[in-house]
């Protein structure tokens, strides 16, 4: 019983852990309601892309938020082959809107009430950070919040920006 227990937990684990977006894996096809109308993953083919999943009461993603702001979207929101989705998991559009307000952030925050986004990427854990290259292939991939990763995910997306 206990072998048949213990066969069943690595199956589980390894089912799990495949069902998340590793670097390598092409971008997942999604879409999303924006305040222009429905973006589809399709149209951002040809540019850098950022995918930021966060919650409103997530720590991790409240430390990381503001850099994301300042250190991103400040930095590349003119640049024309870059889009940056931050995306609220289990957040109606009415939460976001209030929760960019209360912080002053003028990021552009996407809902995705249900999971239906997010769950193409993982099962759980947030914050979580993707960069997609303009070929459509994931090529960073991180979970939770660090000043060192953040640092190193700055370096990746300088260094596909140039």
């Amino acid at each position: 019983m206990k072998k048949a227990l213990l066969i069943f937990s690595v199956l589980a684990s390894a089912l799990v852990l495949s069902q998340e977006i590793k670097e390598n894996q092409p971008f997942p096809a999604f879409s999303v309601k924006t305040e222009k109308g429905i973006l589809k993953s399709s149209d951002l083919k040809g540019k850098v892309v950022l995918v930021n999943f966060f919650a409103t009461w997530c720590g991790p993603c409240l430390q990381e938020l503001p850099h994301l702001q300042n250190e991103v979207w400040e930095k590349y929101k003119d640049n024309k082959k870059f889009s940056l989705l931050v995306i609220g998991r289990e957040h109606s559009q009415n939460e976001i809107e209030a929760f960019k307000a209360k912080k002053g952030f003028t990021v552009p925050i996407y809902a995705d009430e249900d999971r239906a986004i997010y769950s193409l990427f993982a099962k759980e854990y947030i914050p979580r950070n993707y960069i997609i290259d303009k070929s459509g292939k994931v090529v960073y991939a991180s979970v939770s919040y660090s000043e060192p990763e953040f640092k190193e995910m700055l370096k990746k997306l300088d260094e596909l920006l140039k």
